[in-house]
């Protein structure tokens, strides 16, 4: 199936801000991958989304474990062969708000754990989807962070969540100054507090945390990147 409409992926997307994104870009008509960990629940989530028949968007349910490289390369084969590129990769699965845990003392081995999936997960999906994203006229790189990966405001606490966010933002750096030459808009967005699982009860509604990922998804090619946004309002590293 080619497509006009932009093709966006976003990973870990069956449930919270990752399927609020998918929700709101299936609304802007983008055809969107929802990638989740096990097919049934991308199954089960983009059937959700689907129900709410919009016009133009189309979400179509993917397996995806970001830590599993051979079924990140085996979906990109899958996804340039039906579509031929694709223009949004959303890196929104992450694991582990460790908030009762203590740097001084955190189990090593729960730390390289979350870092495999909030890191390296994001990581290896961007550098298996690159080639695909170079064939978009508007290719944008989303990483969803958190303001607990910023060491202006780093404190103590959340060893392992925190330490993957900052490096995710380091991250995000590396590859927007690498990709500029190549239009590649590579930004990091902060949702902010939003009541979902991982953030639990008291936070903003999903689909505020959701908004600020797709603006940042859906940048005329004039953006900024290499930023660090939260609500689109740049915030410090």
């Amino acid at each position: 199936m080619s497509t006009d409409a932009p093709v966006s992926l976003v990973t870990g997307a069956n449930r919270g801000i990752g399927r609020e994104t998918a929700r709101q870009l299936a609304g802007l008509g983008h055809t969107v991958l929802l990638c989740a960990r096990r097919q049934e629940d991308a199954e089960r989530a983009a059937a959700e989304l689907t129900d709410l028949a919009w016009p133009a968007g189309t979400v179509l349910p993917r397996r995806l474990d970001v830590t599993d490289g051979d079924g990140l390369h085996a979906l990109a084969r899958a996804v340039e062969a039906e579509f031929g590129r694709l223009d949004v990769l959303v890196n929104n699965a992450a694991i582990n708000y460790d908030t009762a845990a203590r740097a001084t003392d955190v189990d090593l081995d729960e730390v390289r754990h979350t870092l495999e999936t909030n890191l390296f997960g994001a990581w290896r999906t961007t550098q298996a989807f690159l080639p695909l994203l170079r064939r978009s006229d508007h290719p944008r790189v989303v990483n969803v962070s958190s303001e607990s990966g910023s060491l202006t405001s780093m404190g103590g606490g959340t060893p392992a969540y925190g330490v993957s966010k900052a490096a995710l933002n380091a991250l995000t750096r590396k590859l927007a100054d690498e990709l500029r030459a190549e239009r590649i808009l590579v930004n990091a967005v902060c949702p902010g507090w939003i009541a979902t699982d991982m953030g639990g009860p008291g936070g903003a509604p999903v689909e505020e945390g959701g908004a600020g990922v797709v603006w940042a998804a859906t940048l005329p090619d004039s953006g900024p990147t290499g930023g660090f946004f939260r609500h689109g309002r740049p915030l410090p590293w």
